[in-house]
């Protein structure tokens, strides 16, 4: 398993139109055979701080994630409302390994 932890800044008169992109984004991604969690996190301190945090079943499946139609509108529709280039994070999963335990 694949965690990516994806920061993204938004513009602040942007805030609203980015969530709704997003959650759009996360409704098809959910449904992807390859994907186990896709969480969208705005932060309580600074509301211009996202957090998404995407779970896949391998690397190949982050790969066909990257080729949907979802994404590939999401991440054109997001791109001017974004302060600063967005940064992803690859991580390891230590614990749990199991996909019953997502």
């Amino acid at each position: 398993m694949l965690v990516y932890l994806v920061k993204v800044k938004v513009k602040e008169d942007r805030i609203e139109e980015f969530k709704e992109a997003t959650v759009r984004n996360h409704r098809a991604t959910v449904r992807e055979p390859g994907n186990y969690r896709f969480d969208v996190l705005q932060s309580q301190e600074d509301p211009t701080s996202f957090t998404l945090y995407e779970v896949y079943k391998s690397e190949d499946a982050v790969q066909a994630h990257k080729e949907t139609e979802h994404y590939l509108e999401w991440r054109e529709t997001v791109a001017e409302m974004m302060a600063r280039p967005r940064e992803g994070i690859k991580h390891e999963v230590i614990a749990p390994r199991e996909k019953a335990q997502w």
